[in-house]
């Protein structure tokens, strides 16, 4: 480490954004990603074979292809190939599926690893502004090669949707193919958990699905839903997936079980009623979607932020402000999230801080 390290470090530390790993320790949980509560699920499993390789040497097992195979029928795709992470599955997604002379179309608030996976790319890649149609149809009309669009399905700094149904029309009319990150949607939407492109019957009109477990499931890893021909170019391409130890045995085992857990619905309906009895009261500050499982509050004062933030903290609510340059001046706000498990009553202790 040298004294430009010293310097950016320092920087942070004067924008308080210096970062630290930290035991996440709080009574009432609105911080975690784990909507449906399934990260507490013990489960019994009975293999004790871990991993001796990459998936292209000795890391393949039979229950590898039987998960795969599960995964690709229970959200009605040709097939799945499965990633240690949600992060290096989009780096290998974009990393080698755009090629040279190809362009990259991306909503300026995708998550940084699409964004990571886009700049180890030889492709073009142009942002256009976030869930604008109009701003989307001008960079498709100069786009060059083949034009691939990379959306989230739900985004996690906004608790907002993307306007697939507005997206997948410009992408037929200019012959570009759409690809989705359903991180915060899986488990959380669609029948028993199936996303939101499910739900709305769009799988055969897009390219490509990046699922994750690492949310609504509470585990980690990902899989890349997507027809056999991509499937086959991801295992000869995709660096990511060549060069990386393969999951355990134990992994394959706890995705299979989450995945096709009776009780989805059902916790899936009780967070629904939870958002439900946290957005009976109405504000003009809450810019998310009334059924996401992410809540943000936008357009206060800054230092009204920094007091309701202290009174979460008092209340053993653990919530910090997102400020500038952290995301735009002006769009400073608090970010909640929401799960099957909380309940009313602690519900209402949020209730009371954020609205009286």
């Amino acid at each position: 480490m040298g004294t430009a390290h010293d310097k950016k470090l320092e920087e942070r530390k004067a924008n308080n954004q210096l970062r630290s790993i930290n035991v996440f320790d709080t009574s009432i949980d609105f911080f975690s990603n784990d909507y449906l509560g399934l990260s507490k699920v013990a489960t019994k499993s009975k293999s004790h074979k871990g991993s001796t390789g990459s998936r292209l040497l000795s890391g393949t097992q039979p229950i590898s292809i039987e998960v795969e195979s599960s995964l690709a029928q229970f959200f009605d795709s040709q097939a799945a190939l499965v990633f240690n992470s949600g992060y290096t599955a989009n780096l290998g997604v974009y990393s080698c599926i755009p090629l040279r002379g190809d362009t990259i179309l991306y909503d300026e608030y995708v998550h940084a690893s699409i964004r990571d996976g886009i700049r180890l790319s030889f492709a073009a890649a142009v942002s256009f502004r976030h869930n604008d149609l109009e701003d989307l149809k001008k960079k498709l009309i100069s786009a060059t090669g083949t034009c691939y669009i990379a959306v989230e399905s739900m985004y996690s700094m906004e608790g907002d949707m993307a306007p697939l149904r507005g997206i997948l029309t410009l992408a037929d009319r200019y012959g570009a193919r759409v690809i989705v990150d359903e991180a915060h949607a899986v488990g959380v939407f669609g029948d028993y958990g199936r996303g939101i492109v499910h739900a709305r019957a769009m799988c055969e009109r897009i390219f490509l699905r990046v699922i994750t477990f690492g949310k609504a499931y509470g585990f980690h890893g990902a899989a890349v839903l997507c027809n056999e021909k991509t499937k086959q170019y991801l295992v000869n391409f995709s660096r990511p997936f060549i060069y990386t130890t393969a999951p355990s045995e134990d992994f394959f085992q706890r995705i299979k079980t989450l995945i096709l857990r009776k009780d989805i619905y059902a916790r899936q309906k009780q967070l629904h009623e939870n958002l439900e009895y946290f957005r009976e009261t109405k504000s003009e500050f809450l810019i998310s979607e009334p059924n996401s499982p992410i809540q943000v509050i936008r357009g206060v004062d800054i230092n009204q932020l920094r007091l309701i933030a202290n009174k979460c903290i008092a209340q053993g609510i653990y919530t910090k402000p997102i400020f500038s340059p952290t995301v735009p001046k002006g769009n400073e706000c608090l970010r909640f999230c929401f799960h099957s498990f909380n309940s009313h009553e602690e519900i209402s202790i949020l209730k009371n801080i954020l609205f009286f």
